[in-house]
This record gives C-alpha cells, structure tokens and sequence, in this order.
C-alpha cells in the first residue's frame, strides 16, 4: 500500500518541498520498479490468504481495494483520512478471519478502534500540507476546515478510539478469564499517549508533529500488543 501511494503521488510529492526527497521523486527508486513491487505483493497476498481459508481469499480482493484505493481519495474527498484508516482497520478483523473462518463483534470493535485511532492521527499529520493541498486541489479535514477545527475532529475520534478499545477489553475479558491487570494496563497507555499526542501539536506550533504522529503512534502500538501478549499467555 505504501509502494503503490508513492508511485501514485511521485507528481505530487516532486510538487511539495516537504515530500520532495522521497526515493521516487529523488530517483533512488524507479516508478516502473515501485509498481512491480506492487503487484508481486498484491499476488502474493491473494495467495497467502488462499492458504488460509476460503474466506479469506474470497475477500482479498476487497482488502486491496480497500488499502490501495486509498491513495487515490485525496484527489476528490475529505474523507481519506478514513480511508486510510478503514484499511489498516482490515488487519485486526483480517486476522480473525484468518484464525477463525468467521465474523464477530469483537474484531470489529478492534476494528472500529484501529480506524478511529488512524484516521486521528492521520489529520494530524496532514496539518502540516493544509497549503499545499488547498493550492495544489487536494482534498484533507485540514484544507477543509482549517487547523484549529481539524485537531477538533482528531481529537474526537481519538475519544470514539479510546472508547472501543476500552469495549472491546471489557468483550474479551467476559469471553477469556486470564485477561489480567496487564491487559488494562495497556489499555491505559494506549489512551494516554492519544492525549499526549494532542498535547505535543498547536494550531499554531507544527513543530512536534512528527514526534506525535511517528513516535506516540508507534509507543502505543507496540506497548498495546507486547502487554497484551504477555498478558494473554504468561
């Protein structure tokens, strides 16, 4: 998904002094060579979820519509933010299904939590392209709204995140007695760094935008899943 937004947008990014270091745009990394990696990918994909299940590979094709139409919804919608967001949501409900061969409640929780806490962060990031965007007839909550209510929107979907995430526990914690204090404890955290993240950006003062987007982010992700793990099995 990534290798196919860079190819996609290598006009774009060649355009905007923020992104115009890219490999694409730099000539580290060839278009021809960025779009063969897409699509061996995309083929491996479809045949890994094969192995898995019917299901699952009845439904591949969904998914990558999904995570690489993505990059073409900034041209036309606001709303990418939770495109991009409904993508990555794909991998906790992709992994039920890979497990289990069947929907439930409980991944679409972890779902609704994943899309809520990306597409958040996501309109973060995209404060610092509000100009550009505007100039350039791209579409963002930013260049829609402006900073001060874009970190309004974040803001409340980073609650609607906090509040799924915190549903889904209590979910599992009914269905698996060995959810344990480690398990709230990573939830907490989670929550925490999402205000933090909040604290970090102004409307006025950008500066910390790549601390709240790249490391609160990854802090969260990865502290949420390590407790959870270790809660879960040790």
């Amino acid at each position: 998904a990534m290798a196919f937004n860079r190819y996609l947008d290598r006009d774009i990014d060649a355009a905007n002094p923020r992104t115009r270091n890219r490999e694409i745009p730099a000539g580290i990394i060839a278009p021809q060579q960025a779009l063969r990696f897409v699509i061996v990918n995309a083929v491996l994909f479809m045949a890994a979820a094969w192995l898995l299940n019917p299901l699952c590979f009845y439904l591949s094709p969904v998914a990558l519509a999904v995570i690489l139409g993505y990059s073409y919804t900034k041209r036309f919608t606001a709303l990418c933010h939770f495109v991009l967001g409904l993508g990555l949501a794909l991998a906790p409900i992709g992994a039920y299904l890979a497990v289990t061969g069947r929907f439930a409640t409980l991944p679409l929780l972890y779902g609704l939590a994943v899309l809520t806490w990306v597409a958040g962060f996501d309109i973060i990031y995209a404060l610092q392209d509000e100009d550009f965007d505007r100039n350039h007839q791209l579409h963002s909550v930013p260049a829609a709204l402006g900073k001060v209510r874009a970190l309004q929107v974040s803001r409340l979907l980073h609650v609607v995140s906090a509040l799924a995430i915190v549903s889904a526990g209590w979910m599992l914690a009914a269905h698996y007695p060995q959810v344990g204090w480690l398990h709230w404890l990573a939830v907490g955290v989670f929550c925490a760094l999402l205000v933090w993240q909040h604290r970090l950006v102004k409307p006025d003062d950008l500066s910390r935008v790549d601390l709240a987007f790249f490391t609160t982010n990854g802090m969260a992700s990865l502290i949420f899943g390590l407790l959870v793990i270790v809660d879960f099995y040790f």
